[in-house]
């Protein structure tokens, strides 16, 4: 034991987690190993391990400072730390004349940057000048999302460059055919991509044509590794083309940006954008520029971790991730608007009111968190220094993989991204299923009384929350067929003190499904016999204590199969009920280690609400 005010050691502390670990698991200390708070560490998806505890111990050597290779700290030691990163705002308009209009309310209002959706469902390409009249290009920064009209938008906008006589503070082209080969995006063909960058390169050295957007992996279900290692592969393999038809070398790199997803894994996301920019600054360095590996980085808040459920509650997720990825040192970062996994007009909200919030979102960050003042705040920190460590070196491990067999394309080619990422989304996939990754609103505390909502968007996204969404879809169907929500008896066992705890958690799980819960508010065996015939319901979980189970659960088994349950589940573990027959035992048992949404499914299908209800 230590005395008030000492230090523990690395030994004192390893004996007390043992001592609490076998204490919660019941088991002798000695059985857990030399190092017992492995046991507390956790797993990312992409594979690495996030420890329970920090110290001096994971202290690693001081990176340089900002502006400075390999720009782990920033890309920029002069960046206006008045103000921080560039806010972006995206604009979609049918015409320029509405673009431009929301362009310059844009950026009277806050934002430091524009995206301008160009072509499909965009501005038409010729009407690129028109919808950036009256904007100062020199002052704000403009890129284009042109996809297939890439070509014709970035003739249109150097033409009106040229013809403003001002020097662009910033353009990006924003052609990216590799990523949108991954993604199934149109765009302009590699070819065209080279030639814009020559075009590009012949007229402006502030503007840049390749935007490599690591969002193609992201949504596919990449992790953060992945998605940085398949990014920095197609950012080399521009340039290796780029040199091919005559660039120099500081031209080719000169051509390129970087765009990456902020997540509300904030810790992971502020590590991503520092580990990007050091394995960037190492390709630079390999090819003898060191002194270009300071990139400009994009950041996007993520498609994937939005919610059609619930949509509020990606007002949460925005700012995490905005947060992150200013503090993580992105250049310019665009956030998302809360309802953007929503068809326009789903919430019945005022045009522009949801891109308002998103970009006060930011200006609340900067202007009154004062997060734009300090670069890097997070240098210094044991963990989020070794997290930056850990993910760089995971994906340059990935990149090497894509260098062994001839590159991106080559990699792009046999499969090797798209396989990673699979594995990869596919392990996402089932701790969402079994809720080890929550989604607030969705799979844990979903508002079940939440009204339908039409006009939902398609989209290649993977996003996190579609398999539990799915199951809500599968209830309003049921709901507006039948007026009532599919729904289970909850069986509860002795006083509330005692089912309360396992109630509410069945509640919860069951409501993730869009399955309403039936409590009739009775304890007893006799009473939930009678209240079981009157609801009606094929399905039945009995809930309470593992006490009271070995008590009672035999009767209430034997009760509410008598009133015409058709399957009787136990909220807790079959060891609970060990001592009893098999045969008047349970059907069934809930817990928090079985695939929550596999098991709504099967709910769902024995309640009536079919996949194609």
């Amino acid at each position: 034991m230590t005395q008030r005010g000492e230090t523990a050691s690395p030994d004192q502390w390893r004996k007390a987690v043992a001592s609490v670990l076998a204490k919660s698991r019941r088991v002798d200390p000695s059985t857990l190993g030399a190092a017992p708070e492995d046991l507390l560490a956790t797993h990312t998806v992409d594979g690495l391990d996030i420890a329970a505890l920090y110290t001096s111990a994971d202290e690693l050597p001081e990176p340089p400072l900002p502006g400075a290779f390999p720009y782990v700290r920033g890309r920029d030691a002069n960046r206006d730390v008045s103000r921080g990163w560039l806010v972006n705002e995206y604009v979609v308009a049918p015409d320029a004349k509405t673009a431009n209009e929301r362009i310059i309310d844009a950026l009277n209002n806050g934002a430091g940057a524009i995206t301008l959706q160009v072509g499909a469902g965009g501005v038409p390409a010729s009407g690129v000048g028109r919808a950036l009249e009256g904007v100062l290009v020199d002052l704000a920064p403009i890129s284009l999302y042109a996809g297939e009209s890439a070509l014709d938008a970035s003739v249109q906008i150097l033409n009106v460059i040229g013809s403003l006589g001002q020097s662009p503070m910033s353009i990006c082209l924003g052609v990216s055919p590799l990523t949108s080969e991954f993604s199934g995006r149109p765009d302009v063909s590699f070819v065209a991509a080279l030639e814009i960058a020559s075009r590009a390169k012949e007229r402006f050295d502030t503007v840049r044509a390749i935007l490599v957007d690591g969002l193609a992996f992201h949504n596919a279900g990449a992790g953060d590794a992945e998605e940085i290692g398949a990014s920095i592969a197609a950012g080399l393999a521009y340039v290796r083309a780029l040199t091919e038809v005559g660039f120099d070398i500081d031209a080719a790199f000169r051509q390129i940006e970087f765009c990456f997803a902020a997540t509300d894994d904030q810790f992971a996301t502020i590590a991503k954008f520092r580990a990007a920019r050091q394995l960037w600054a190492r390709v630079c360095e390999v090819a003898g520029v060191p002194e270009l590996g300071g990139v400009v980085q994009r950041a996007v808040t993520s498609p994937a971790m939005m919610t059609q459920r619930d949509p509020w509650v990606n007002l949460l997720r925005t700012t995490v991730a905005s947060f992150a990825a200013g503090v993580g040192g992105a250049d310019i970062v665009t956030t998302l608007p809360f309802d953007s996994a929503l068809a326009p007009g789903a919430l019945g909200l005022p045009e522009g009111f949801s891109a308002r919030l998103a970009r006060n979102l930011q200006l609340i960050l900067l202007e009154e968190s004062n997060l734009g003042r300090v670069m890097d705040p997070g240098a210094g920190s044991w963990f989020l220094e070794k997290l930056t460590s850990d993910i760089a070196e995971q994906a340059w491990a990935f990149f090497q993989e894509t260098e062994k067999v001839g590159g991106y394309q080559a990699a792009f080619r046999d499969g090797l991204i798209r396989d990673r990422i699979a594995e990869t989304k596919a392990k996402r996939d089932a701790a969402i299923a079994k809720r080890k990754i929550p989604i607030t609103g969705v799979s844990e505390f979903p508002n079940l009384s939440e009204e339908p909502l039409a006009g939902r968007t398609g989209s290649k996204v993977a996003r996190y929350a579609q398999q539990f969404e799915s199951l809500r879809d599968r209830s309003d169907a049921y709901l507006a067929a039948n007026g009532v929500r599919p729904k289970v008896f909850l069986a509860p066992l002795g006083p509330v003190a005692e089912h309360n705890t396992r109630g509410m958690w069945i509640t919860n799980l069951l409501a993730a499904g869009g399955i309403a819960v039936d409590n009739p508010g009775v304890t007893t065996v006799e009473g939930l016999r009678h209240a079981a015939t009157a609801s009606r319901s094929p399905i039945a979980v009995i809930v309470g204590t593992d006490a009271r189970y070995a008590e009672c659960v035999e009767k209430a088994v034997a009760g509410l199969r008598a009133a015409g349950v058709k399957e009787v589940l136990l909220a807790g573990p079959e060891t609970a009920v060990s001592e009893i027959p098999e045969k008047k035992r349970p059907d069934g048992y809930v817990t928090a280690k079985i695939n929550a949404a596999a098991e709504l499914d099967r709910l769902l299908t024995v309640l009536g609400a079919g996949a194609n209800a």
